[in-house]
């Protein structure tokens, strides 16, 4: 069949699942400990905590065979094949998250609790999407998917052999598990966290504090009442002595200049039992060099990381240049007494409150390496490493 047999309405459809397909499948790939957590957010919402055994097998099984689905769609490669899977991806995940935007409705207007997952991931985490939005998306997606579908036999098959179709199929498939691989194995290509390099750390955690000032107030014999803040009063006795020896010195007022303005995420905090010192660490005016080590859970540390020859240069050179370092993890105290005996630091490791359930998973979203360092200065996030590459952290 000759590729012009192709109608052109039906080409710019298949084009555009095809490219759908191949960015939702780049998106999840580059960070598939993150698709990985996605998928365990189902599992416990479903009820099936048993499954999260193979979350992260199944992330990357999925995110292969999306990714290489788009491809093939985009390519022409067995077309009808590829129409039958589009199709049935479609529906599974049309009746998915139709299920997911009735249940949070019904949680939000009627007091149900289902547990229900709040970002459906589909597009990793380039693009949160509430489950309405992913709904209505997949009913965008799935009418032209329907429509390949039916006119599949207008879609000429690339001119290769089967064989090369195949191979080229499985090029993709292997392009697809070795990004995964790699990001697995160090840092997201492109990171979409709340610590991303360059991000002001403590304008999302931090809250800012209420501004007052101190208002000076004066009386005289007749009732009169005059107000100074600081900077008028200074001047006001350098310039006019005079006028304080008839007055009277009153109660000073508190003015207030502006609110507390709270931190767009709650939650987060660097506390040992004494106090939070997060507003210390995170202080844009804090010009000193600080390195987290971030632990999620103490007991899923890879003691590789935290043995290595690496992490102790790194902490000697802090101890050195004048450069805080320090342990952040979501373990009770009683876990980090234990874990620092058993490992022999002598660094802080300060907590952050978190429900396992529903969170905030602060901790375990900023960086998806356990343990993760990051290099914070003036709250700007210099720099982030997986443990595995803890030896470039002082090039």
């Amino acid at each position: 069949m000759n590729r012009k047999n192709e109608p052109i309405v039906i080409m710019i459809l298949r084009i555009l699942l095809g490219c759908v397909f191949i960015f939702s499948g780049l998106t999840k790939a580059i960070d598939p400990i993150a698709n990985a957590i996605q998928f365990d957010d189902y599992f416990i919402s479903f009820r099936m905590p048993f499954m999260q055994l193979f979350s992260m097998f199944m992330a990357i099984c999925l995110t292969i065979v999306e990714f290489t689905l788009g491809v093939m769609m985009l390519l022409r490669i067995k077309v009808r094949l590829t129409s039958l899977f589009y199709l049935l991806f479609m529906c599974f995940f049309f009746l998915l998250t139709a299920w997911l935007a009735l249940a949070e409705y019904l949680e939000i207007h009627h007091g149900y609790d289902f547990g229900v997952v709040k970002d459906c991931g589909c597009f990793g985490k380039a693009i949160k999407m509430s489950n309405f939005a992913t709904f209505m998306k997949n009913v965008v997606i799935i009418i032209p998917t329907i429509i390949v579908f039916i006119y599949r036999d207008y879609i000429p098959d690339i001119r290769l052999t089967e064989l090369g179709k195949w191979l080229l199929v499985a090029i993709f498939m292997f392009i697809a598990g070795m990004i995964q691989l790699y990001c697995y194995r160090h840092l997201p290509i492109i990171d979409f966290s709340d610590w991303k390099k360059g991000t002001n750390v403590a304008e999302s955690y931090i809250d800012k504090q209420a501004v007052a000032e101190t208002v000076y107030v004066y009386g005289d014999s007749l009732g009169n009442k005059y107000r100074f803040n600081d900077a008028e009063l200074m001047e006001k006795f350098e310039t006019d002595p005079a006028f304080f020896d008839d007055k009277q010195d009153l109660d000073p007022e508190v003015k207030i200049i502006s609110d507390i303005e709270r931190a767009p995420i709650q939650g987060f905090t660097m506390e040992d039992s004494i106090s939070d010192y997060s507003a210390d660490f995170l202080d844009t005016a804090n010009s000193r060099p600080l390195y987290i080590l971030f632990m999620n859970y103490l007991d899923e540390v890879d003691e590789r990381g935290i043995r290595s020859e690496e992490l102790q240069n790194i902490i000697r050179y802090c101890k050195e240049n004048d450069a805080d370092f320090v342990g952040l993890t979501n373990s009770t105290e009683a876990e980090i007494a234990a874990f620092k005996k058993e490992y022999g630091i002598e660094f802080p490791i300060y907590r952050s409150d978190c429900d396992p359930v529903k969170g905030p998973f602060i901790v375990r979203d900023a960086i998806h390496a356990n343990p993760g360092l990051i290099y914070v200065q003036n709250a700007i996030v210099k720099g982030k490493w997986a443990w595995r590459d803890f030896d470039n952290v002082l090039k």
